[in-house]
């Protein structure tokens, strides 16, 4: 009798996933995502995640093989988010100064408004980067905005606005940590030092600051 009525309480969600597994394996994955940068791998469960969707633990498994492959697909996932949302910024229809300022901006207010994405790059890096080693996926979304910002640096070092000796891998760390730490170590920082910069206008003072020190690295010096 158990099993006859799990079975009756599965059916609409087998129906769902049948209709359109594309939103069931999207939904699965935005859930995961909470789960994971909430928990980590190891405190995770896929029953709360199958709690949380329209589909089933079994159906979970069927998807993605086990819970390293759904840990996995929601770091490609949440990796795949910010490179596209970059994609979209039309870097190449700016000057260089302008794009590089763009973003620098991007970056800054992505990091702070997608909390779950910096922990679950703080997450796997604890793991050593053993899971993003493994995938291509990764790796060929991040090659596209390091060629995106070496476009942009050719041209600004094209026009005289740039130093010849900018590295573009350089400039994406120096954008990175800058964004980064912003989340990362927000709870301790204002700990120990208060919560003045984590306000809107102390965020806002931040960003700015973040933007003068990127672009100072890399322009040349008025005479």
């Amino acid at each position: 009798m158990e099993n006859a009525a799990k079975t009756k309480e599965d059916r609409p969600r087998r129906s769902g996933w049948k209709q359109n597994p594309e939103a069931v394996q999207a939904d699965i994955l935005r859930v995961a995502l909470e789960v994971f940068a909430r928990n980590g791998l190891s405190g995770a469960r896929v029953e709360e995640i199958a709690a949380r969707t329209r589909t089933s633990k079994r159906m979970i498994y069927y998807y993605f093989g086990d819970k390293e492959g759904l840990y996995l697909r929601s770091l490609e996932e949440a990796y795949r988010s910010v490179r596209a949302q970059e994609a979209a910024l039309d870097l190449e229809g700016l000057g260089p100064v302008d794009a590089l300022r763009r973003l620098v901006e991007f970056t800054f207010d992505h990091h702070r408004q997608n909390e779950d994405f910096i922990r679950l790059v703080m997450i796997e890096n604890i793991h050593k980067a053993r899971f993003l080693e493994n995938s291509k996926a990764i790796r060929d979304l991040n090659k596209g905005v390091i060629a995106s910002l070496e476009r942009v640096i050719a041209r600004g070092k094209a026009e005289g606005l740039f130093r010849a000796d900018v590295d573009p891998l350089a400039v994406h760390w120096q954008i990175s940590a800058l964004s980064f730490f912003n989340v990362s170590n927000r709870s301790t920082f204002t700990k120990v030092f208060g919560d003045r910069l984590s306000d809107d206008a102390g965020q806002a003072m931040l960003k700015e600051q973040a933007v003068r020190a990127v672009l100072g690295a890399v322009t040349v010096a008025e005479r």
